[in-house]
C-alpha cells in the first residue's frame, strides 16, 4: 500500500495552522506529521533522526517571526534533500516570488487559495511538477516575456519571401529573380522590400547574413539549402 504524503507545516499564525491541519486530515493520503510557528523551531526539529517524521513536502511561510522563509528555504532543502517546498503566503510580492523560485522552490501558493487547490497542489509536486497559483504564474510569464530580447525575435518570412531570398543568397538579381519564378519586377522588388523590414537590414548582404544567423534557410527544400553559400 502506497504510504501517505508527509507534510512538514511552518506558520506562524495558529488559527491558519489549524486550517491546514483539519483540510489534511480530510485526505487519505496526505498526512501533516509536523508543525512549527517559527522556522527556528522547525530547524530545531532537524536533530531528530526519526527518519518516518521527515517531511515529502514542507509548506512554507513568508512572513515568519525570526528568519523568514526565503532565508530559511535553502537550508530546509539542503537538510532535506528528498523533500520539496511549497511556499504557501499571503505575499503576491514579485521579488518573493521570483526569489522563492530561484532559491529552488517547487511552487507558490497563496493562502487565499482554496483548500482542494492546496492539496491538489500538494500531489502534483509529490508527483514531480510544479504548483503555482494562477496569479503566480500570470506573474512570472509575464516577467519571462519582458526578458526577452526583442531584437533577437526569429521573424517570419512568407514562403515566397524565402524563395526570393535564397535566390538573392546565390547571388541572382531582381529580374534574374523574377524570370525564375515567374513574376514581375515589381513584385520582386515588393518581395525584397518585405524581407528587409522583417530582418530589420538595409541591402542583401547583410540581409543574407542575417538569415543564415537565425538559420531560416533551413525552411527552404534541400536542394536550395544544399547550393547555398
Amino acid at each position: 500500500m502506497k504510504r501517505s504524503i508527509r507534510i512538514m507545516l511552518v506558520e506562524d499564525h495558529p488559527g491558519y495552522r489549524q486550517t491546514i491541519n483539519l483540510a489534511l486530515e480530510a485526505e487519505s493520503d496526505i498526512e501533516l506529521v509536523s508543525e512549527f510557528g517559527t522556522a527556528e523551531r522547525a530547524l530545531r526539529s532537524l536533530r531528530d533522526r526519526d527518519t518516518h517524521k521527515h517531511p515529502d513536502i514542507i509548506l512554507l511561510d513568508l512572513n515568519l517571526p525570526g528568519i523568514n522563509g526565503l532565508e530559511v528555504l535553502p537550508t530546509f532543502l539542503a537538510s532535506f534533500p528528498e523533500a520539496r517546498v511549497i511556499i504557501l503566503t499571503q505575499s503576491e510580492r514579485e521579488l518573493d516570488v521570483l526569489r522563492a523560485i530561484e532559491l529552488g522552490a517547487s511552487g507558490y501558493l497563496l493562502k487565499s487559495a482554496s483548500l482542494n487547490h492546496i492539496t491538489e497542489g500538494i500531489r502534483t509536486v509529490m508527483d514531480g511538477g510544479a504548483s503555482l497559483d494562477p496569479k503566480v504564474a500570470s506573474l512570472i510569464l509575464k516577467n519571462l516575456q519582458s526578458r526577452l530580447p526583442r531584437n533577437e525575435t526569429n521573424p517570419v518570412l512568407s514562403e515566397r519571401e524565402l524563395e526570393v531570398l535564397v535566390l538573392l543568397a546565390k547571388g541572382l538579381v531582381k529580374k534574374e529573380i523574377a524570370d525564375q519564378l515567374n513574376i514581375s519586377f515589381s513584385t520582386v522588388a515588393t518581395h525584397v522590400m518585405h524581407i528587409y523590414e522583417k530582418l530589420n537590414e538595409h541591402n542583401a548582404p547583410a540581409a543574407i547574413h542575417k538569415a543564415h544567423i537565425l538559420g531560416l534557410f533551413r525552411r527552404g527544400n534541400a536542394s536550395q539549402s544544399a547550393e547555398l553559400p
